[in-house]
């Protein structure tokens, strides 16, 4: 009896453990038919400037992914990822271009916006007890509508920064190895994911993060503030999403205030595609990074081979309902 009582919550941790293994293996198997078909369909797709263009468009989605995985584990959603990460870059345009300051304080400032966003967030959902959905929508509103007042509606640029550019652009890599010459983006792209799975599963941040998604009230029960650790989870999401804004900004060298909305449907499309479950206890980092590759593959493939922008976003609003239903489909398999 003892032995049962014992081998059961391992059993058990071993399929959640095989499914999650399961589903990344089956999305980096979708990526590699994706490369394969868009190499045949054209000469061009696989020239080592593309690569690095696919890799350069994966540094924002793949950060932003890596904040909304963190959500999406503990149960939630968080809408406000696009608007949240382009008012992070306007908060760094009034610093290092209105203010003038360092830009070791822009980057810092950038982080921080998206941390204080993000626990506020958290704030309405753990506090209030406004449902994900319309606390996070609100805050995308909310964003939206702030980075345009503090920007007066017009781009910021950054053209007196010196080094801003090269946070994204530059290549501390290529500089070594020329015939390698991947964008900075990319490596701090790695840093966040590697940095944010070891929290995920070496951390009492992490374990709390899977607990909340797998039963809530459970933990609650157990003596555990969930309130004060909800709040955390969102506000390390946000300051993962202050630095997506430090990487777009870098990128087009501006900030621009009407930008953001649909990233974040594209990060979530991306957690789903990785194995991440919507109902929450159930993720990792490297599926949503294998699932955002696929996106941006994706996306890059259909421009590659002139298909027009509309039919691209036909294409992409298809993709997130089949992902979302291929993760319904799992949670009705009996584990």
């Amino acid at each position: 009896m003892t032995s049962t009582t014992v081998d059961a919550p391992k059993s058990a941790l071993s399929r959640i453990i095989a499914t999650g293994t399961h589903q990344r293996v089956l999305a980096f198997a979708s990526l590699i038919v994706l490369l394969i078909g868009f190499s045949i369909a054209s000469p061009n797709f696989m020239q080592m400037s593309n690569m690095i263009a696919i890799l350069q468009a994966t540094s924002v989605n793949g950060v932003l992914a890596v904040a909304v995985t963190l959500v999406i584990i503990t149960g939630g959603i968080d809408l406000s990822v696009g608007t949240m990460m382009t008012f992070c870059a306007v908060i760094t345009g009034v610093v290092l271009t209105y203010a003038g300051m360092p830009l070791l304080l822009g980057v810092v400032a950038a982080i921080a916006t998206g941390a204080l966003a993000g626990s506020l967030s958290g704030t309405f959902v753990a506090k209030m007890k406004i449902p994900p959905f319309i606390a996070t929508l609100g805050m995308m509103l909310i964003l939206k509508g702030l980075s345009l007042v503090i920007s007066g509606t017009r781009p910021i640029y950054f053209n007196d920064t010196p080094g801003f550019s090269e946070i994204s652009r530059g290549s501390l890599i290529g500089n070594l190895i020329p015939a390698l010459p991947i964008p900075n983006g990319v490596l701090i792209l790695f840093m966040v994911a590697a940095l944010t799975a070891y929290i995920l599963n070496r951390t009492v941040l992490g374990r709390y993060c899977f607990a909340l998604g797998s039963n809530e009230e459970s933990v609650r029960l157990s003596g555990v503030n969930t309130d004060r650790w909800k709040i955390a989870i969102y506000a390390l999401a946000g300051a993962i999403v202050g630095i997506a804004g430090l990487l777009i900004a870098s990128r087009l060298n501006s900030a621009q205030p009407a930008l953001g909305l649909g990233y974040e449907l594209e990060a979530i499309a991306a957690v789903v595609i990785g194995g991440t479950s919507l109902s929450g206890g159930r993720g990792s980092i490297l599926g949503s990074l294998i699932g955002a590759l696929i996106m941006a593959v994706l996306t890059n493939g259909l421009r590659v081979l002139s298909v027009a922008q509309e039919w691209q976003t036909v294409v992409t609003g298809a993709i997130i309902i089949l992902a979302v239903y291929a993760d319904m489909m799992r949670r009705k398999k009996p584990n």
